[in-house]
């Protein structure tokens, strides 16, 4: 982090600018596409569950992991996120403003009484 965000919130904004910035000084827009975009972004996703794949099941707060996993599970969960952000600027849509909406959605999807297992869950889908 630079002097000029540390201690400050990260916002998606902040993000999407950075992102665009990174891509636009390597040039790296010709790249950009929306497809490869994703499949770079599902290759994150699948080095990020390289990391939890032999754990089993693994509690809250990651007790008994070492400094060292811990600072490379942020690294891997940062390129999936970024690219996250890129896929969404490059395609026109305002992130923060969709997650919003789908947590409303999921709301009315599964109002407050609908606690239960994820058996009663798959099997309202």
């Amino acid at each position: 982090m630079t002097k000029a965000t540390e201690g400050a919130s990260v916002t998606l904004d902040l993000l999407k600018e950075k992102m665009a910035e990174f891509a636009k000084e390597r040039n790296w827009d010709q790249f950009h596409s929306p497809r490869n975009l994703l499949l770079a972004l599902v290759g994150e996703v699948g080095e990020l569950s390289e990391i939890f794949q032999w754990r089993g099941e693994v509690p809250k707060g990651l007790p008994g992991w070492k400094e060292e996993d811990k600072v490379h599970l942020g690294e891997e969960l940062s390129d999936v996120l970024l690219y996250l952000v890129r896929l969404s600027d490059i395609c026109g849509i305002d992130l923060g403003k969709a997650a919003l909406r789908k947590v409303g959605l999921n709301a009315i999807k599964y109002p407050v009484g609908s606690k239960g297992s994820s058996k009663e869950t798959k099997q309202q889908q």
